[in-house]
């Protein structure tokens, strides 16, 4: 399996198990007139409409460059991931303001035997699914798989409040606002969803500085090459998803000649390339 495979296979997957889901758990809540249940229920449709944009994005992504597009097309997956992160704020602010109509009214719900067997199994099933995604994304480098895994995370996070309640519910009566806490839980757990997505998205969109612990590999695999002889410095990442661009300045002396600087720039281009698996520009500066 590849990135691409990887991708298809995790939104395929999720797409028909979410809908299914969606059924189950939005008949439970039109039986009890839950707006936490009906709310949990959306919030698990949306995990499948956003299946359909990481479905969507793996084609695009995969698309070879082009003279209008130099550097690939994989940052389709950062747009899929901001779709996702903008339709799950939408369902945040829809439920939000339903609850807090509900307890406005202070309407209350009863719940059901129903309605607990089929919290417990949503949460087992999206944790699963939130774990293959994970684990997808980790292997892949992929970051709308694990979008996505974080969207299942937190439909399994929101059933799991809105199991607390029913549990609660079953010892303690007359608990009216009970559900309409619970929406409203919910909702604050989809927009902090959105917010982390949002915020993974938009970091790489404006650029990354690299991380200490690719910094430190370079200067150690440079440092295997030329004994430290060459001084690394202003790195920056350029991330377009399916490949990824490494600017970097390195110090030599300066009474070596341009072959010379030529030639271990070159070098540790390869190395970076081959090890890295990063296209590297090298900028070489005169010692002192």
């Amino acid at each position: 399996m590849n990135r691409e495979k990887a991708q298809v296979f995790e939104g395929i997957l999720a797409i028909i198990i979410n809908a299914v889901l969606f059924a189950v758990k939005f008949w439970v809540g039109l039986i009890t007139g839950s707006v936490a249940l009906m709310a949990d229920a959306w919030h698990t449709m949306s995990d499948s409409l956003s299946s359909v944009f990481v479905v969507a994005a793996a084609k695009l992504a995969s698309r070879k460059p082009d003279k209008e597009h130099p550097f690939g097309h994989g940052r389709w997956e950062l747009i899929a991931s901001l779709l996702i992160a903008f339709i799950l704020a939408f369902i945040g602010y829809e439920f939000l303001t339903d609850s807090i109509d509900r307890f406005q009214n202070r309407e209350s719900v009863v719940y059901g035997t129903l309605a607990l067997v089929i919290t417990v199994i949503s949460i087992i099933i999206k944790e699963a699914l939130a774990q293959c995604a994970f684990y997808l994304g980790r292997k892949y480098n992929n970051p709308v798989i694990s979008a996505d895994g974080w969207h299942h995370r937190t439909d399994s996070l929101s059933s799991v409040i809105v199991l607390i309640g029913i549990i609660i519910t079953k010892f303690i009566s007359d608990l009216w606002w009970m559900d309409s806490v619970l929406g409203m839980t919910c909702a604050l757990a989809i927009f902090y969803a959105a917010f982390q997505i949002m915020k993974e998205s938009v970091t790489k969109i404006l650029g990354e500085e690299p991380d200490q612990d690719l910094t430190d590999k370079l200067n150690i695999e440079i440092g295997k090459i030329y004994d430290n002889d060459v001084k690394v410095h202003h790195l920056h990442l350029h991330n377009y998803i399916s490949q990824k661009e490494l600017t970097l300045h390195i110090r030599l002396d300066k009474n070596m000649s341009i072959e010379e600087g030529h030639k271990i720039a070159t070098v540790i281009e390869e190395m970076i390339a081959n090890q890295f698996y990063m296209a590297a520009t090298i900028h070489v500066e005169p010692l002192n």
